[in-house]
């Protein structure tokens, strides 16, 4: 199979960038991850390209999903065959938001 061009709009702490983050990974495919908390101008990006604010997005030879899971990226990945069904497990659910505790943090950290 070809390599897929993956560009991952995601960002820095969220449960369900970690799930994307996790597919990718587990299918062993590069990516360019533009990370929308660290730097503004991607968040633009994103937006413009998706055409809405959620995250992540996750841009697949040209084809945006836009507010996605893991669990959506991979069923994409093996629908348009870009992958073969793997059963291996990942390090983090792939369809989760963080823990309320890791929010708790991370908004304490910031104020």
């Amino acid at each position: 199979m070809q390599t897929p061009e993956i560009t991952a709009y995601l960002k820095t702490f969220c449960g369900w960038s970690a799930g994307v983050r996790a597919v990718l990974a587990k299918y062993n495919l590069p990516y360019t991850e533009k990370d929308i908390i660290q730097n503004p101008a991607f968040r633009w990006e994103m937006e413009t390209k998706s055409g809405q604010p959620l995250s992540p997005c996750v841009e697949i030879n040209g084809h945006m999903l836009a507010d996605v899971s893991g669990e959506e990226v991979e069923r994409y990945l093996i629908e348009q065959k870009v992958v073969q069904p793997s059963d291996a497990a990942t390090e983090v659910p792939t369809n989760a938001p963080c823990p309320t505790e890791q929010h708790e943090g991370v908004v304490k950290l910031n104020l």
